[in-house]
């Protein structure tokens, strides 16, 4: 996994050390709003969040990145892609997820991340299809999924929650890309 830098962001993989950033984004209980209401409460699940991550990294060669303003060096968030099973409706897939602590909301930096995510599983790894899923009240990751061209294609229950299912094959962001 290489690191991927945009305009503003750098992506890149995580460390333990970002433990502390982890904490400050998944203990905030707005951030978990759509996640299932539960937000994390200590350093020991941080800990093993990244450890997860850097499984993934070592299992598959992909995973979430950590996301770092280019100006300031801050993690703000993650973005990326990860190899998923967890849905087995829909089979095994590559997931696109992005996560920003709250300060960070509306400034554009999940587009910019994602569509460096995209553009890495699509150029780089010659996915042919890239899902995405988001809580049926998520108005804000619902808005981003279908801006940046994902097709809805069914409503699905996780953790109890209605969620929807996203699809974006490697044909419609080569159209999208293209204008």
């Amino acid at each position: 996994m290489k690191e991927i830098t945009t305009d503003r962001l750098i992506l890149r993989k995580f460390k333990l050390s970002d433990v502390q950033d982890i904490y400050e984004l998944d203990s905030d209980p707005d951030v978990h709003e759509f996640l299932g209401n539960n937000p994390i409460s200590t350093i020991k699940e941080c800990k093993e969040i990244i450890r997860g991550v850097l499984d993934q990294y070592e299992k598959y060669d992909i995973g979430r990145y950590a996301i770092e303003l280019k100006e300031t060096g801050e993690m703000v968030g993650w973005s990326g892609l990860k190899y998923e099973t967890m849905l087995p409706q829909f089979g095994d897939y590559y997931d696109l997820g992005y996560r920003l602590k709250k300060a960070h909301w509306g400034k554009g930096i999940a587009f910019e991340a994602a569509v460096a995510s995209l553009n890495f599983g699509f150029d780089e790894l010659k996915l042919k299809k890239i899902c995405a899923a988001a809580h049926v009240d998520n108005g804000a990751s619902n808005h981003l999924l279908t801006k940046l061209g994902f097709v809805y294609k069914a409503d699905f229950q996780w953790k109890n929650e209605p969620c929807f299912w996203y699809e974006l094959t490697l044909e419609n962001w080569n159209e999208i890309a293209s204008n």
